[in-house]
């Protein structure tokens, strides 16, 4: 069976590492788990061909120099670098590589970009008026070096252009993007196989969020604050009040509050119901239950209450989150 998707990855001094070999498992487990029926040839394409020193100090072999990749590309994908400024990472953006890409891209069934690889497809004028994310890291930077782009900082990936333009974020977030682009070329069934090959908890979809509840805080200052939020989230079907959280803590209902939400961010009953909105989002991608079901599991009592949470939360109802978000058909 002759290869129908040719991809070439782009690569260049201080690429990020996971961004390159990441997507390139997945295509290799995708070949693997259709006895190479897939047909995805992956080919490594730098500046010249030969080693290549990643961010990891790892060196990597190009295949192929950007002038040998010619007409004949299925998915471009491109991943980025950063260097370390005074106050975070800074997207590198090398002139060269955008004019390659600038050539290149016309010529591609589809375009991907990893990471921090977003700001090479803004200066190659590809995200011009669409929406796009990168590393919520350097999200601010995209925005400010290319106000004709629509910057979201959330999602994992977002696909733009009927399927033609993908921005993915960083960085373990390559085996997400690259499941995706698996799902739309073979199916499901097959994306869904090649992550249970990588040992993925989920299969997550574009428009979920970068952070969980627990990740979306720096750990707190008070190692007891830390202990409860973990022992919150695997009892978010009980009793979760301000009263039996203080309790619990040995603190009064008042300065337990006034302690949680200076570790937190967040007033006890707003962790909460994110955490509970979180495992019902979760449910509602990987089952059929019923929406009163759902919300019983998750510690929202009803199926109004999961309706009114999801509205606050996510400015939805569950039944279109889950329309939207399932990972497979019921």
């Amino acid at each position: 069976m002759p290869l129908k998707h040719r991809v070439v990855i782009a690569v260049f001094p201080d690429v990020d590492l996971l961004d390159v070999t990441g997507p390139a498992e997945v295509f290799a487990l995708a070949n693997r788990e259709t006895a190479g029926r897939a047909g995805y040839e992956v080919r490594l394409a730098g500046p010249a061909a030969g080693e290549v020193r990643t961010s990891a100090g790892v060196r990597i072999i190009a295949d192929l120099g950007f002038d040998e990749v010619g007409e004949q590309v299925d998915t471009l994908l491109v991943p980025g670098a950063v260097d370390l400024g005074d106050e975070g990472p800074v997207a590198r953006v090398d002139p060269d590589i955008v004019a390659w890409i600038e050539r290149t891209a016309p010529h591609c069934r589809r375009v991907a970009s990893v990471c921090v690889g977003a700001h090479l497809l803004a200066a190659a004028g590809l995200l011009d008026g669409r929406t796009a994310t990168t590393h919520w890291s350097t999200a601010a930077q995209l925005a400010a070096d290319h106000p004709a782009v629509t910057v979201d900082p959330d999602p994992i990936f977002v696909r733009t252009d009927r399927g033609r333009l993908w921005t993915g974020a960083g960085i373990s977030a390559c085996l997400d993007l690259s499941l995706a682009l698996v799902a739309e070329d073979l199916g499901e069934e097959v994306a869904l196989a090649v992550a249970r090959q990588l040992v993925m908890y989920l299969k997550r979809q574009g428009g979920q969020s970068q952070f969980s509840v627990p990740l979306s805080r720096p750990a707190a200052a008070r190692r007891d604050i830390d202990e409860l939020r973990v022992w919150m989230a695997d009892h978010l079907d009980e009793d979760l009040s301000a009263e039996v959280l203080a309790q619990r803590m040995c603190l009064s209902e008042r300065h337990f509050a006034r302690v949680f939400k200076q570790e937190t961010g967040q007033n006890p009953a707003a962790y909460v119901e994110a955490a509970r909105v979180e495992t019902a989002r979760r449910l509602l991608e990987t089952t059929d239950d019923a929406l009163d079901r759902v919300a019983a599991a998750a510690g929202l009592g009803s199926a109004e209450t999961l309706h009114r949470a999801f509205k606050r939360q996510l400015a939805t109802t569950p039944a279109a989150y889950r329309r939207r978000f399932r990972t497979s058909s019921p």
